[in-house]
C-alpha cells in the first residue's frame, strides 16, 4: 500500500510494477496507490506553468496511464492503523472505506505552514499545487485587466501591488517568473507601463535562496532589485486583513495578492497514525527508509525525518532532489524485503539547485559551480527535463518550449474556470426575473 502520488509515492509505485512484474504477474504481489488526485505534480514545473511558458496538463503525470499494474484509489486517507495493518479513507465519490495491507509506503508529502496572521488565511494563497498555479496566473493577467480599466488610483495601486512571503525556491521562482510573464503582458494594456507594476518579496532573515548558496543568493537578491523588484530582509508580515498588508518596518499598502511560500510542514495524516513521529511531526525514519522499529512501514519525502548519511546528526532536506532518489532506494529495499534480502542505505551529497527567474535568466550552483544569467536558465531547463517522467511528457514539455521560440506566449485570464456556473447561473436567474416582473404588472 503506498499513501501519497508525489515524487515519492509515484516513482516508488513506478519502480516497483517494472521490478516486481513476475511477482505482479503470479498474483504474488498487489500495488496500490491511494492519492485525493488521479495524477502525479511535477513541481519544479510549477513556476513555468504560472508564467505560460507550460501547458499546466503537461507538468502533471496521470497515474492510471503510467502506473498500469498498481491499483489507484482516489480519496483522503484519514486514518492509518498499523497494529491493525488497515487504513481508513473517503473515496472520492463520498463514504468511508478500510483497505488492509501488508506493507505500507507512508509519503503524503506536506502542505503550507501558515501562521496566525491576521487576514493571511482569507485572502492568501500558497504554491504547491498546479490549482494554486493556475489561479495565480488568472488572478495575476486579471489584474492588469481591472488595472486597465478603472478610473480610480487607488483601485489601480491595489491591483498593481504584488505581494510574495518566503524567499525559499519556491518564492523566488514564482515572484520571478510571474513578474517576467506581467512585464511581458503590459505591451498589451495602453495605460499600464512595467513601472506601475509593485512586486514587494518579504523575507524573515537576512537572504534568499539559500538552496544556491550565500554568493548566488546575493547576486539573485541584487539581480531581482535591478529588475525592480523590492525585496525586504529580516521583514515579517504583521496582518493582512481585507488585503491591507502591514509590515514589521512599518511599511503598508494595499493589494489583491498575497502569495504565501513561507515554509512547509508534514501533511495532517502523520498525526492520524499510530507510527513513531519527531518533535517537528514528521515520521522518524531510518537510514533504510522503513519507520523506526518496524520492517513493513517505509517513508520517504517531505513528512519524514531521514537521516542524511553524509552530514551525521542532521537530515535530508525536503526537496524533489532528495525525494525522488530516496523514492528509487525504498523500491529496491522494498523489493529485497519481498524477496529476504538485505536492504540497503540512503545515502546522497546534495548536488545543488538551479532556479528559473523568467525567460532566459536563472541561477545555479552544481557541484560547487556557480552559474547565472542564461546558462544557468539553459542547465535549470536541460536538467529538469531529464527528470520529468516518462517520454510523453518529455515531448510535450519540449514542444511548448519550441512553439515558445516562434509564437509571443499566451496572456489571457481565464478567471471563469474557477466559477465555471456563474453564465449558467445568470441564465436561469432571466426567466425567474422576467416572470416576477409579469406577475407584479398591472393587467
Amino acid at each position: 500500500m503506498i499513501v501519497g502520488g508525489g515524487h515519492v509515492g509515484f516513482y516508488v509505485a513506478l519502480r516497483l510494477q517494472r521490478r516486481l512484474a513476475r511477482e505482479i504477474r503470479n498474483h504474488e504481489v498487489a500495488l496500490t496507490l491511494i492519492d485525493d488526485q488521479p495524477y502525479m505534480t511535477y513541481q519544479p514545473f510549477l513556476p513555468e506553468a504560472a508564467a505560460g511558458n507550460l501547458e499546466p496538463r503537461h507538468v502533471v503525470v496521470p497515474l492510471r496511464r503510467v502506473l498500469r499494474r498498481v491499483r489507484i484509489l482516489t480519496g483522503v486517507v484519514t486514518e492509518i492503523d498499523h497494529r491493525a495493518h488497515r487504513i481508513t479513507m473517503d473515496p472520492a465519490g463520498g463514504g468511508h472505506r478500510e483497505v488492509e495491507y501488508d506493507m505500507v509506503v507512508v509519503a503524503p508529502g506536506s502542505i503550507s505552514k501558515l501562521l496566525p496572521i491576521p487576514g493571511l488565511a482569507d485572502c492568501g494563497i500558497g504554491f504547491k499545487t498546479i490549482g494554486e498555479a493556475i489561479a495565480l496566473r488568472n488572478h495575476v493577467l486579471s489584474r492588469l485587466e481591472i488595472a486597465d480599466s478603472a478610473d480610480s488610483d487607488e483601485v489601480r495601486r491595489r491591483a498593481l501591488n504584488f505581494v510574495f512571503v518566503g524567499a525559499g525556491f519556491s518564492g523566488v521562482e514564482a515572484l520571478a517568473e510571474l513578474e517576467d510573464m506581467a512585464r511581458d503582458a503590459c505591451r498589451y494594456f495602453p495605460t499600464i507601463d512595467t513601472a506601475d507594476l509593485r512586486w514587494v518579496l518579504v523575507e524573515a532573515t537576512d537572504h534568499i535562496l539559500p538552496e544556491v548558496g550565500p554568493e548566488m543568493g546575493r547576486w539573485t537578491l541584487d539581480h531581482l532589485r535591478e529588475r525592480g523588484i523590492e525585496i525586504k530582509l529580516e521583514t515579517l508580515l504583521k496582518t493582512a486583513e481585507n488585503g491591507h498588508v502591514v509590515l514589521s518596518d512599518g511599511t503598508e499598502f494595499d493589494t489583491d495578492t498575497l502569495v504565501w511560500t513561507a515554509g512547509v510542514k508534514p501533511h495532517p495524516l502523520v498525526a492520524a497514525t499510530d507510527l513513531p513521529t519527531d518533535e517537528r511531526g514528521r515520521l522518524k525514519a531510518t537510514a533504510f527508509l522503513t519507520v523506526e522499529g518496524l520492517r513493513d512501514a517505509f517513508t520517504a519525502g517531505d513528512s519524514a525525518a531521514v537521516p542524511d548519511l553524509t552530514k551525521p546528526g542532521e537530515f535530508c532536506a525536503p526537496n524533489a532532489q532528495h525525494a525522488v532518489r530516496q523514492a528509487h532506494v525504498m523500491a529496491d529495499n522494498i523489493v529485497a524485503s519481498v524477496r529476504d534480502r538485505p536492504l540497503r542505505p540512503y545515502r546522497h551529497a546534495y548536488a545543488g539547485s538551479v532556479a528559473s527567474l523568467g525567460l532566459h535568466d536563472g541561477v545555479a550552483q552544481v557541484y560547487g559551480m556557480k552559474v547565472r544569467g542564461l546558462p544557468a536558465w539553459v542547465m535549470h531547463r536541460t536538467y529538469h527535463l531529464s527528470r520529468v517522467p516518462t517520454l510523453n511528457r518529455k515531448v510535450r514539455v519540449v514542444a511548448d518550449w519550441t512553439l515558445a521560440v516562434f509564437f509571443p506566449r499566451e496572456t489571457i485570464p481565464l478567471g471563469t474556470l474557477h466559477h465555471p456556473r456563474e453564465e449558467f447561473e445568470l441564465a436561469a436567474q432571466e426567466p425567474r426575473v422576467k416572470q416576477e416582473a409579469t406577475a407584479g404588472s398591472p393587467r
